[in-house]
């Protein structure tokens, strides 16, 4: 059983037409989920719906109390890109659990997403990795303390 734990981000992002802005709206997991076919096997916990440039270490501290406390050896966590390599390094305590952190680069809700990848990739990275936290983007896995976002180049890279 994998807990899946949501806290907000561009992956949850609605473009709100009067505002002219996106802002981040209810999570679009379950029905990520469900396109990708995967119907069972873990539980959802919805922890906050922020940017994670809003993010500050209060949150970063539910999150780790959460993974910390959850039954579950298997955490995966949706995350906005910003700042998922601090959360990710603020949760490199917790040694007895398999910890990813997924996001997206574009919403969920846009065509050209990299939403439905990126979770798919998340959802077997967190099975088949031994304990440890890490980041699951665009095809590739990065070890906590050792990856940054490049914002020119819109990836995640090693440090």
């Amino acid at each position: 059983m994998i807990q899946i734990v949501t806290t907000g981000g561009t992956i949850d992002k609605v473009y709100f037409d009067a505002n002219s802005e996106f802002e981040v709206g209810e999570s679009l997991l379950p029905e990520l989920l469900s396109e990708s076919n995967i119907h069972d096997g873990y539980q959802i916990t919805g922890l906050m719906r922020k940017d994670s440039l809003e993010m500050d270490d209060a949150d970063r501290e539910l999150v780790r109390h959460t993974v910390a406390s959850s039954d579950y050896d298997k955490i995966l966590i949706t995350h906005g890109t910003d700042t998922m390599a601090a959360t990710a390094q603020a949760l490199t305590a917790i040694k007895d659990k398999t910890i990813v952190l997924m996001g997206a680069m574009q919403p969920a809700r846009m065509r050209r997403s990299d939403a439905v990848f990126n979770l798919g990739f998340a959802w077997a990275a967190v099975q088949l990795l031994p304990a440890g936290v890490y980041i699951a983007m665009n095809g590739e896995v990065f070890a906590a303390g050792a990856v940054r976002k490049n914002l020119k180049a819109q990836r995640f890279e090693r440090t």
